[in-house]
């Protein structure tokens, strides 16, 4: 099942997804992160975003994440786990509700010609997501 950019770049952060070789799976080894906490917590949440932005330092998994990130949203984030993958529409269903500026910023960076808008537009309405 595709994913929408968004839920492709929240999975990898908030999973801390790390490089792998080319024939492997991204690590799981974040998969048990609280995610609701995350979504609680606006200084926390705003600080992945920041670094996905260039704005501030990031974490040693956000800096991770930058590096593999066009490489998931390429390949329809071929090596992500699926708790990696519903970790994000949950991350992304939130962003989009309750901190749609966010996600604006997100979308703009990574997703500027909406490539992956359009893309996957008619799944994310499926799943409840409206753009």
């Amino acid at each position: 099942v595709k994913m929408k950019l968004a839920v492709v770049l929240f999975v990898v952060v908030l999973c801390g997804i790390a490089y792998a070789r080319p024939d492997e799976k991204y690590t799981t080894k974040y998969d048990n992160v609280d995610l609701d906490e995350i979504i609680k917590n606006d200084r926390l949440m705003r600080n992945y975003v920041d670094c996905l932005l260039g704005t501030k330092k990031c974490t040693k998994d956000g800096e991770e994440l930058k590096k593999v990130l066009p490489e998931a949203l390429k390949t329809d984030c071929v090596k992500c786990s699926e708790g990696q993958r519903n970790g994000a529409k949950k991350i992304i269903r939130h962003l989009i509700k309750n901190k749609r500026d966010w996600w604006n910023e997100l979308e703009a960076k990574y997703d500027s010609d909406g490539t992956y808008r359009k893309q996957y537009d008619a799944e994310l309405k499926r799943d409840g997501i409206v753009l």
